[in-house]
Order: C-alpha cells, then structure tokens, then sequence
C-alpha cells in the first residue's frame, strides 16, 4: 500500500479516502495502482511518475514502431504476460526491460534467470499498463504473423522453376496464402483501414494501408508470392483469376472480430503486374450523425430546411473518400421514419440501415444504375438513393424522379458545391429543369482531427493570423455576429502521444460548403449557368465556404491549419 501512503503524503487524498482504496484492493485483490486508477485519483502517467519517483526507476515512454519483434522475443509472450515486463530495445549485448511492476521479487527471478540463459545484460525502466498493453499486441503483430505464412509457404514449395497458372491458382487456396491474405485483411480492419493497396515493385510486393486519409507502407512480401496473393483475392472476389490484361471489380464479405465487413475490390494491370486496391467497407463504423460529421451552425440548419421539402434532388459532391457516402446516409436517417418508402440503389451498400430497402447494382449481369432507377420508380417510393450520378441516363432519370414528387439522394464527381450545377448541364441535363428539380448541393472533404488528450494550445504566428482572419472576413454578416472569436487568437497544435501513435490526430471530420436552390439562383442558372456566376450566387447566399468551415474549425479546436490548407484552396 506504499503507493497510498505517500498520496496522502503529498496531499493528493485524505485518511478517509486512502482508508476507502484500502478496502477497495482486499474487496477486489487487484494491485492498489489499478484500484487508484479506476478510482479516477490520477491520471495512469502522474501516478506512474509518483512511482518512479518512490522506487528510483525511470519511467519510460516508447515509440511502438522502434520496438523489433526480433527484441520482443528474447523473453516468451507467455512470461511477457505473466510478470508484466516486456523487452523494449537491445543495443549489442544489453537489454532494456519494460516492467509494470519492478518491485515485484518473483518478476526480478524470472528475469535473472532469463538474461543467464539467453546471455545478455539487462537494465529495468519502469512502463505504464497501456504501454505495457499496446506493446503485447506487438507479439501477435501483422510482420510476425504474414512472416509465418511466409515460412510455411518455403517449406511447402521448395522448388526451382517458374510455377504455371494452375500451380499458382494451386498455391492461392492453399493455407499459407489463404493465412497471409487473411492477416492483412484483419489488420487493416483492426488498425481502422480505409483501403489496402497490394502493389508490385521491381524488387518486392509492397502491401500499403489507408489511415485518417494517407497511405502507409506496411509491409514488403518477396515478389514472388505476389501471382498468389492477387490469384487468391480475386478467389474470394468471384474474379477471373486467368485474366491479368484488363481490370476487374469485385466484391466479397466475411467475419473479422465478430463483425461481418464488406470488402469493394478492384485489380489494374501495371507494367510490373497486376495492382489490386481494397476498400474496407465495416457497416457498423460509417452511420453518423451531422453534428459527429462535422455539419454545424449555416450549414447544418440549410441543410436540415432542405431535407424537410417533399421533394427534389440533394446531391453530395466532392473526390474519392470524401465522405460523400456517409453523408448521404445520415440523410437518410433522418428522413427514415415509418410512413415513408426509401429505396437505394449502390454499389455497393457500403452500410446496413435498418427500415431502408438496399439495392446493389451488378453491372455484370446488367443490373446497372439507369436499369435500376426504371425499376425503382416502379416500387412506390418516397426517397431514392442513388450511389452515383456519373452518365447522362443516370442524370435524366435522377431529374425525371424528383420532377414527379420524390426526394432523391445522390453523389456526383465535382471539385465543389458551385461545380454541381454546371456538371449537371455538362451531363446533358436541360437548365430550365434544375430550378424545379436541384435542391441542395453539399461540397465536402474529410480532414484530420486533433487528438484531444495531446493537442495543445498556441499563439498563431502573425501570417497565419492574418490569414484566418482574413477568410473569416469574408463571411457574411448574420453569420459572423454568431461566432465568438477570442483575442489574441488562439488554436491549437498536433503534439502527438501514444493514444494517438504519436501523430497529434485521432480520427477525421469533414469541412463543408452547402450551396441552396433560392429564386435568384434559378435565374442565374437560366441565364448564366458558369462557375464565376455560382460564385457570386453564393456569396449572395451567405454560404460557408469548405476553407472558412475548416478555419472556424480550427478556432474550435478540432484542427490545425495545416490540415486545412491542405484540401481548401482560397475562393
């Protein structure tokens, strides 16, 4: 109970409350620092540095990627688990040792008897259980368990020439294979992926995860298991696996943790071999509400005016992983209720929503979206959502829906909210038929939020000042009135810790600009239907623009202007 004591030493507790921890730890047996911390009397690092202080033991912080599963297994995870001591790095023949609990005499034996046995020299630090956690998980790591699968496979083909076709198609649905492509899909999944990309170097296949919206190298594989691996998703996928010169999509679904997650695969010839990318569609990750989208203050109240109206089109706009989809499924929770018929059609359903009838579009056999939509007007529906907006059938039918009484849901390729308007008239759509039809265009890109356990307050320097005020300047007065800026300004800045991996970010938000049908719009589209015209409509509009939305989000704390300049250019 030494820990106890000299809380009440420093003050930290009274007599009452370390008497009440006391009875807390023989009530439960669990050791007196996870009582402390369950008890909420200090934060995991401030008691652990109280302890270091106590036993003259420094207490270590440490980069997860730095720790070598080569390190890791000089002392067996089993005993790793038991004792609560992990090795952390190895500098010749000295081991630096990571223990929860130092003082403990039957951890200290197991260690001596393991630096005698393995001969190494050994020096004790002092680690939080979340560290000591997270660095456990490193045993059972994505290099460990694809390296196995690798083994495996030598020992199983140990041969000098070239397979055939048929030997690789062999290989793809045999165990290590299927192993090793089963490993990289759990751990995207599990490491909160949005796609995997398996792609042929000249030396190696490099296998790179999608995270908070950028790409990360995560492994190299030998090149030749690279026929195998791609023979084996398109397996999975229902390709065709003797076709490697043109691309193909498919699809395909399967249990990870208890979970059922969607797989969208699409393979492309490459000079080196065939490129296969893999979007991670988990149907429980993607339904959000507008404020947890990042919808707020304009553009959440013009769109909730413009989702009320019993008809017409709302469109959401913007690249790849923009986050189009999501938007447009927190629409249509919205208008999800029991009076009213919502019929989809996607490609694919990205997620389940209970109540709302979900098509899947299967070009292969015909079942397109014009082919589709015909079908869905037939189903008495209320609202329709459509995946894609992307030819001039799809268009016609989208336009000819909300003309005759339905809401209708759709995303469409544009940079942003003022490019809707001319993409549909590119797209062979008749001016005069948008003002009756067009109700709500939705710009949107996804940006990185701050972590809130290590984001940390700054003095802007003086040009990037200016420049947030400058944008915020710009926005229209009604709008501007409502938002509190302090001064001097204040934002913050990405420190890094290990809740996030030491990247200062934890998560994505999205910025948007929402551009509304008004009768001085529906002018401007009959008589001048260009960018340079939506522009000047939706400064008239007092519409938020993505870089203002982004800048006051960076005043709210939720982000960083690096992150913002990064997708919003200046309007």
């Amino acid at each position: 109970m030494y820990l106890i004591e000299e809380l009440v030493k420093r003050g930290i507790i009274d007599r009452e409350k370390s008497e009440f921890l006391k009875e807390k730890i023989k009530e439960s047996e669990d050791p007196q620092e996870s009582v402390i911390l369950k008890e909420r009397v200090l934060e995991e690092k401030e008691l652990f540095q109280i302890k270091s202080e106590l036993l003259i033991t420094p207490l270590k912080e440490i980069d997860l990627d730095k720790v070598s599963l080569g390190t890791l297994e000089l002392i067996p995870e089993e005993t790793a688990q038991y004792y609560q001591m992990i090795p952390i790095e190895k500098k010749d023949n000295f081991l630096e040792v990571g223990m929860v609990y130092p003082e403990n005499l039957k951890a200290q034996e197991a260690l001596k008897f393991l630096a005698r046995k393995e001969k190494f020299e050994y020096k004790i630090f002092l680690i939080t259980p979340t560290l000591f956690n997270n660095l456990l998980k490193q045993y059972k790591g994505f290099k460990r368990e694809v390296g196995q699968a690798l083994e495996e496979l030598e020992e199983e083909s140990k041969q000098e020439t070239i397979p055939t076709a048929e030997e690789f198609k062999r290989m793809a649905e045999e165990a290590p294979i299927t192993k090793m492509v089963s490993v990289i899909l759990r751990h995207a999944v599990e490491g909160e992926a949005s796609d995997i990309h398996v792609e042929p170097m000249k030396d190696n296949l490099r296998i790179r995860f999608r995270f908070l919206g950028a790409l990360y190298s995560s492994i190299f594989l030998p090149l030749k298991v690279h026929p195998a691996v791609v023979a084996r998703i398109k397996i999975i996928s229902n390709m065709k696996i003797d076709e490697t010169r043109v691309p193909q999509d498919g699809r395909f679904s399967t249990k990870i943790s208890g979970k059922s997650i969607d797989f969208r695969v699409s393979t492309f010839p490459t000079t080196l071999g065939e490129k296969v990318a893999i979007r991670v569609l988990d149907p429980t990750a993607g339904l959000r509400t507008f404020e947890e989208l990042g919808i707020e203050k304009r553009n959440l109240e013009v769109l909730k005016k413009g989702v009320k109206k019993p008809y017409g089109m709302i469109l959401s706009t913007g690249p790849t992983g923009s986050g189009k989809s999501t938007t447009l499924y927190a629409i249509l929770q919205l208008l999800n209720k029991e009076d009213v018929n919502i019929v989809t059609l996607e490609d694919p359903s990205e997620y389940f929503i209970e109540g709302i009838n979900q098509s899947q579009v299967r070009p292969e056999i015909g079942y397109d979206f014009p082919v589709g939509l015909r079908h869905i007007l037939r189903q008495d529906p209320d609202v329709i959502m459509v995946g894609e907006i992307r030819d001039e059938e799809t268009a016609n039918l989208a336009i000819h829906a909300a003309l005759t009484g339905h809401i209708v849901l759709s995303t469409l390729h544009t940079n942003d909210a003022l490019g809707v308007i001319p993409r549909l008239i590119d797209m062979g759509i008749k001016p005069y038929l948008i003002p009756n039809t067009f109700q709500l265009g939705i710009g949107q890109r996804l940006i990185r939020k701050l972590c809130d356990h290590c984001k940390k307050k700054s003095k802007p320097p003086q040009k990037i000042e200016e420049l947030i005020l400058k944008e915020i300047e710009k926005i229209s007065e009604p709008i501007k009135k409502a938002i509190e800026i302090k001064k001097p300004l204040e934002i913050f800045v990405a420190e890094g810790c290990p809740k996030c991996g030491k990247t200062g970010y934890s998560g994505r938000i999205g910025v948007f600009e929402i551009l509304t049908m008004t009768d001085s719009l529906a002018e401007t589209i009959l008589k001048d239907p260009s960018v340079a015209a939506m522009k000047k409509e939706a400064e008239n509009q007092g519409m938020i623009t993505m870089r203002q939305d982004g800048f006051l989000k960076v005043l709210s704390g939720l982000t960083t202007v690096e992150e913002v300049l990064k997708i919003a250019q200046e309007k």
